[in-house]
C-alpha cells in the first residue's frame, strides 16, 4: 500500500489511542477527585463508554468502505456528544450539556450498526 492510502488509517488509530488515553484519565478523575458520588458514577460510566468505543474505532480504523467510514465518524461523534456532554455537565459545571448525551448515544448505536454491516460478507 502506498502512503496516502495508509494516512487515514493512521489518523484514525491515533484518534483511537488518544480517546483511550483520555478515557482512562477522566476515569481516574471520576474515581479520585469527584466528591459527589452520583457525578463520579456518571463520569466513570462515560469514561468506560469512551474507552470501549475507542477500542471499536481502533478495530475498524483500516477497514475499507463507506459503511466503515460512517462507523468511524459515528463513533467519534458519539464519543464527543455522549461522553463529552456528560463530562461538561459534571466536570465543567454546564448542566445543559447533558442534553447532548442522547444524541451521542444514537450516534454510538449507528456506529455499531454501520460497523457490523461493513463487515457483512459480500458475494
Amino acid at each position: 500500500m502506498n502512503a496516502p492510502m495508509n494516512a487515514p488509517a493512521h489518523a484514525w488509530r491515533l484518534a483511537a489511542g488518544l480517546l483511550g488515553l483520555t478515557g482512562v484519565a477522566v476515569g481516574a478523575i471520576a474515581a479520585h477527585a469527584l466528591a459527589d458520588p452520583h457525578a463520579a458514577t456518571v463520569v466513570e460510566r462515560a469514561s468506560i463508554y469512551q474507552i470501549l468505543h475507542a477500542l471499536a474505532l481502533l478495530a475498524i480504523a483500516g477497514q475499507p468502505g463507506r459503511l466503515a467510514l460512517l462507523a468511524r465518524w459515528a463513533f467519534l461523534a458519539g464519543i464527543a456528544l455522549f461522553c463529552g456532554g456528560l463530562y461538561l455537565r459534571y466536570l465543567g459545571g454546564l448542566p445543559g450539556a447533558g442534553a447532548l448525551a442522547p444524541y451521542g448515544g444514537m450516534a454510538l448505536m449507528l456506529g455499531w450498526l454501520a460497523a457490523g454491516l461493513a463487515r457483512w460478507p459480500r458475494e
